[in-house]
């Protein structure tokens, strides 16, 4: 399948596409302030999957990467922006028959895909819990208090933090604050409703977005599988490509850690 480099959302807001290898389209979503080649790209996983006959396509998020932020000021981005883009994408490229998956932001934008009523063949869930679906506001807040006031945060170490990925990250605080004001609520009943076999996998020192366990137990066909790392590093662990790989394959893991 031949893919452009970048397309028009339903906003007209440019987002750019990375795309790797031949065979069954795979759509990856990175996580917050981060982007396509450091989630996928340059830890080796977009190769792993490319190596298994698939064709990789990975989005920069809206605001991150490549991809513009438009509409600019955080206040006009609609609710559940990414994932309108992402629905928009499938459309645009004519996906009938894909496997997604998403890791952080991205994760929580690919379970909103399905809530919303896209059905990959399988989906992965990277670096999340129960808590960073449910009740994605209170880390929102965190992240919002950290752009918005730096070492004046509640948490002066987050602010300079954030502060310092914003700054090496080239990115716009007034994108990224439009990010979480997009964010909408999803419910147990939203998730337990979800058909498709999904693969929870995360760090085993991932405590940022809850219990990845509770996710797995509320999706009627999920299972989770545990890597080394916590939530920055456990992409860089070579198990984390493999599980991805050898579920989008066909293997629907027994839990594990």
């Amino acid at each position: 399948m031949n893919i452009p480099s970048s397309y028009a959302s339903f906003d007209g807001a440019r987002i750019a596409l990375h795309t790797l290898g031949e065979g069954r389209p795979t759509l990856l979503l990175h996580g917050f302030m981060a982007n396509a080649q450091s989630n996928w790209l340059t830890p080796g996983i977009a190769q792993v999957l490319a190596n298994e006959g698939r064709q990789v396509i990975a989005p920069d998020l809206r605001g991150h990467g490549q991809s513009t932020a438009s509409p600019s000021g955080s206040s006009a981005w609609q609710a559940d922006a990414l994932v309108d883009d992402q629905l928009h994408l499938i459309e645009v490229l004519g996906l009938t028959d894909y496997d997604l998956a998403g890791y952080s932001l991205g994760a929580r934008t690919a379970a909103r895909m399905m809530v919303r009523g896209a059905r990959p063949a399988r989906c992965v869930l990277g670096g999340m819990g129960a808590s960073g679906i449910l009740e994605a506001g209170d880390r929102a807040e965190m992240f919002e208090d950290a752009i918005r006031n730096g070492e004046n945060a509640k948490d002066p170490r987050a602010g300079r933090r954030i502060q310092r990925m914003l700054s090496e990250g080239g990115l716009s605080a007034t994108a990224m604050l439009g990010v979480l004001a997009s964010f909408v609520p999803t419910t147990w009943a939203d998730l337990a409703a979800i058909p498709v076999p999904t693969l929870v996998v995360s760090g085993l020192d991932d405590h940022d977005n809850g219990s990845p366990e509770d996710l797995a137990r509320v999706l009627p066909r999920g299972a989770v599988v545990r890597v080394t790392g916590n939530h920055l590093s456990a992409v860089a662990d070579p198990a984390l490509a493999r599980a991805i790989a050898d579920f989008l394959d066909g293997d629907m893991p027994e839990s594990r850690t």
